[in-house]
């Protein structure tokens, strides 16, 4: 089982680590198939450039995952020139290249210069014209980080200051923000989400445009919205999440996790709000999906689950409970896989635990209900929250320590942990007279329960024994008879 702690204390580190460095044209290394593209289409008189995030990552020293390019080549010549192409967006005149490379087959998008028409779905122009030059290609993109255009012999283009603005640390729209905003309304998120990967922050007329159209957003699918939280969260910078509400962006997201903004605990355990200290138990988790996701969602039920007592100290009783429901219902509203719904819930539903009570039945009981797959996560998930209250001291993670060594000691000992692992069956209850059903189901639970309390009892002669005992104690008939 890993350390949680560790996990933990990396997790601080990664959120520290500084992106922003910017590198000189000399170090970039061009992806050689990308070149070859720029090459052969230059050859047969068309020009090329690689664009958008790949060059801002250039930019940034980074090496780029996937690498763009714009042609003033229409889409039938793309398709001409290159014997291996698939047609995946002729209309909006994107034909993937494919070439052969020491890693595989890899995917190049090169897509013709375009000019785009009116957006009716806040996604995708209706239509668009070709035939434009570079710079009217690079105007319709969304932000001026991710409008340059670079070509290994006649170098970096750059209209609308992206270096300028990558030195500065901002997000800022090509343009007029609202236009942009009104094209696509996810490129609000994406602004979000670029300044939480790159730790920058949003320039103040980009940000104005956020506030005034986020009503946008409303229109934008479940899916989209999500792919991008989860890019927010999962960043380097996730407490940049707080940008959301402030522009207005959540309520059209989690509303809920509104609720937390200025909610006092009134808790001596406590410093901060709801809000304030579920950003911090974000930070304090490492970029993991479900992590991230139950540190989000750990304490929304603390709002709606508040009570004060006669001496004025504030309570929760219950909003681990209150907090997985609401948990299932947003992640089953932003369209989440069941798997990692199921995990996240579990999360937020044991993450009150208090190992200190648990003897040992109920330390089975927990990895039982929590699955041992689960159970790092968990811990890592604790430690995060005990490390956003006030001032943690030694004992508040001592009894997650050592919960960690009980649990490894039984299951190293591989102890019976499930009805899977009792020495009895369904089938050989059935034999004994048991017919099918919930009383079968709640006999092998019960037999399940006496095992955790005494392991030695996991054998079949004992355990059928244990059977004909619990029924002869509740009927005078025969063994078995009535089961």
């Amino acid at each position: 089982m890993k350390n949680a702690v560790n996990d933990v204390t990396t997790a601080k580190e990664t959120n520290r680590t500084d992106l922003v460095k910017t590198v000189t044209r000399s170090e970039w290394k061009i992806d050689p198939g990308a070149e070859a593209i720029i090459g052969e289409l230059e050859k047969h008189g068309h020009e090329a450039y690689l664009v958008g995030g790949c060059v801002r990552d250039l930019c940034l020293g980074r090496t780029p995952q996937d690498w763009d390019i714009a042609t003033s080549a229409l889409p039938e010549y793309v398709q001409q020139i290159f014997p291996r192409t698939v047609a995946t967006g002729l209309r909006h005149g994107t034909v993937t290249v494919l070439l052969e490379s020491a890693q595989g087959l890899k995917h190049y998008e090169v897509t013709t210069y375009r000019m785009d028409g009116e957006y009716l779905d806040g996604r995708r122009p209706v239509q668009v014209t070709f035939g434009v030059s570079l710079e009217e290609d690079l105007r319709r993109r969304d932000f001026t980080i991710n409008a340059m255009a670079f070509n290994p012999r006649t170098g970096l283009k750059d209209f609308f200051g992206g270096r300028e603005d990558l030195h500065d640390k901002l997000i800022r729209a090509v343009g007029d923000p609202e236009q942009r905003f009104a094209e696509d309304a996810l490129r609000m998120l994406r602004a979000v989400r670029f300044a939480s990967q790159l730790g920058y922050d949003i320039a103040r007329g980009t940000e104005q445009a956020i506030v005034v159209k986020s009503h946008l957003l409303a229109r934008i699918s479940k899916e989209r919205i999500r792919d991008e939280l989860m890019k927010i969260l999962l960043s380097v910078h996730p407490a940049k999440i707080r940008d959301l509400s402030r522009l207005g962006l959540m309520k059209y997201i989690i509303p809920e996790l509104e609720l937390g903004i200025g909610f006092e605990q009134q808790n001596r355990h406590h410093d901060k709000t709801v809000y304030d200290h579920t950003i911090v138990v974000i930070e304090n988790t490492p970029p993991d999906p479900a992590l991230r996701l139950a540190a989000l969602f750990h304490d929304i039920g603390k709002p709606v689950s508040f009570s004060m007592d006669k001496h004025g100290e504030g309570h929760f009783y219950g909003h681990q409970m209150v907090g997985e429901k609401m948990t299932r219902e947003i992640m089953e509203r932003l369209k989440f896989d069941r798997a990692t719904i199921q995990k996240v819930c579990i999360l937020v539903r044991y993450h009150m635990t208090r190992f200190e009570r648990l003897n040992e039945k109920g330390v089975k009981k927990l990895i039982n209900r929590v699955g041992r797959e689960n159970l790092n996560q968990l811990f890592i998930l604790q430690i995060a929250d005990i490390l956003g209250s006030r001032s943690p001291q030694d004992e508040d993670f001592r009894g997650i320590m050592d919960l960690q060594l009980k649990i490894e000691k039984i299951l190293n000992e591989k102890q019976p942990l499930t009805v899977k692992d009792l020495a009895i069956n369904g089938d050989e209850l059935i034999a004994l007279g048991m017919k099918p059903g919930v009383k079968l189901g709640q006999t092998l639970k019960w037999l399940l329960e006496k095992v955790w309390e005494d392991p030695s009892l996991n054998t079949k002669e004992k355990l059928i024994q244990e059977v004909k005992k619990r029924y002869r104690l509740k009927s005078e008939q025969k063994p078995g008879e009535n089961i």
